[in-house]
């Protein structure tokens, strides 16, 4: 599934590359059909930024 919703791939990690889960946030609409894909995850800001999203869409 990872893999289809493209949140599967390289990693870099002290020099080491690797494949696995990229931070990946889907936003899903009450239709059940994605509505916002948020690829560059900062995880500090991260619960503020859904938030807005949400807002925006207005969902």
């Amino acid at each position: 599934m990872a893999e289809k919703y493209g949140a599967w791939g390289l990693k870099k990690f002290m020099g080491r590359e690797f494949m696995g889960v990229l931070r990946t946030t889907f936003v899903i609409g009450k239709d059940g059909r994605v509505k916002h894909v948020m690829d560059k995850v900062k995880t500090k800001s991260h619960h503020d930024d859904v938030i807005a999203i949400i807002q925006q869409l207005g969902l």
